[in-house]
């Protein structure tokens, strides 16, 4: 209900969240909140006051995600994205359709310009086929828009990848309606993912907020073509807030739709790339073949290495759920961060585990 009242996550809010410990508690202690939080600012108050309004429309909500199937991830769900739950401003509620794994080991979002070029729908066709002969388990993520958003979906559905579409609107209806047929493909292998209800109209401001779900989501984000001004810096830019990868295809000079990556470049405030193969290095991702055999030379060298009982409880769990971040692993393994860390460390000296693109922790002798 609390995602009701149209605040899906501002700091204020998330930090309301923290405090109380779930939406559940708020609820009930709405009457009360400043007792818990004195410094609660009015605006909350009044709003949390009239949260019985809002009971109807969520039942209704919760009914029509029962009956088309979408599923509903809050916060705490593990199938909530976890990358973007480390984030400062991640939605408190997400609904998802399909059958994408949100938490896959590689992600990364392709952004652009909705005017793209022949050479920006040719790049992004060359990237995602020669990414999958490299990375065959990653997920393509983007908006679903016009030019690079759909070219990128259509190639990863081209190619057999799992591709994620970030809408900026309610799952009941499809924006744009001639990408329907895409969409509609997409829950096949992928999905759609928003913050909002639905009956959420596609207006401006939304496409704003839904790219820092596109950014947070990923590893890393590639801008292939962008004019000066575009949504696809303004998700660069939120992914380099993340300390998320940021990488652009360079374009000819003086060209329009290149002068937006040209001057990110230039700026030193994306990496350049002109291949997947640039990617996949720059990232540190390896190849399929190139990780079959760096598992089996780390099961060769470490195959029942000696273990501390705290490094055991952590291999245990990655055993369960590879491909973890550092705050996850933690409350999964029960360890404070600080000695996590420690734990961490020895472990990749022994080659147990490895440190991937996005933070994650993977186990090698899997």
């Amino acid at each position: 209900m609390l995602a009701q009242l149209g605040i899906s996550r501002p700091m204020a809010m998330y930090e309301l969240y923290s405090r109380v410990g779930s939406a559940a508690k708020i609820v009930n202690a709405r009457e009360h909140i400043r007792e818990i939080c004195p410094d609660i600012s009015d605006r909350f108050v009044k709003l949390l006051s009239t949260l019985e309004q809002f009971r109807k429309r969520a039942e209704e909500e919760m009914e029509y995600t029962e009956k088309h199937r979408i599923k509903v991830l809050c916060m705490p769900d593990p199938n909530y994205p976890q990358r973007l739950k480390n984030c400062p401003d991640a939605p408190m509620v997400l609904y998802s359709l399909g059958n994408a794994n949100l938490n896959a080991r590689h992600t990364v979002s392709i952004v652009g310009t909705r005017h793209c070029t022949a050479y920006g729908r040719e790049l992004v066709q060359a990237f995602v086929r020669d990414l999958k002969n490299l990375c065959p388990d990653v997920i393509i993520f983007s908006g679903l828009a016009y030019g690079i958003d759909v070219s990128a979906h259509r190639a990863a559905l081209d190619n057999g990848l799992s591709t994620v579409g970030i809408v900026a609107h309610g799952l009941d209806d499809i924006y744009p309606r001639t990408h329907r047929d895409t969409a509609a493909a997409m829950l096949k292998n992928g999905g759609l993912l928003t913050e909002y209800t639905t009956h959420t109209q596609p207006k401006a401001h939304n496409f704003v907020q839904r790219n820092r779900i596109v950014a947070g989501c990923t590893d890393a984000t590639l801008l292939v073509e962008s004019a000066r001004k575009g949504g696809g810096l303004i998700t660069c830019r939120i992914a380099q807030s993340y300390g998320r990868d940021v990488f652009a295809f360079p374009g000819a000079v003086g060209a329009e739709y290149s002068e937006g990556c040209n001057n990110l470049i230039h700026n030193n405030t994306a990496g350049l790339i002109t291949s997947a193969e640039d990617f996949v290095k720059d990232m540190n991702w390896e190849t399929s073949e190139e990780s079959k055999k760096k598992r089996n030379q780390g099961i060769e060298r470490t195959l029942f290495p000696d273990l501390s009982p705290d490094e055991q409880r952590v291999v245990d769990v990655l055993s369960k759920n590879n491909d973890l971040q550092i705050n996850t692993l933690a409350i999964q393994s029960d360890t404070p961060i600080a000695r996590l860390s420690a734990i961490l460390f020895e472990l990749e000296m022994k080659g147990v585990v490895q440190t991937m693109a996005g933070g994650t922790y993977h186990l090698l002798t899997l």
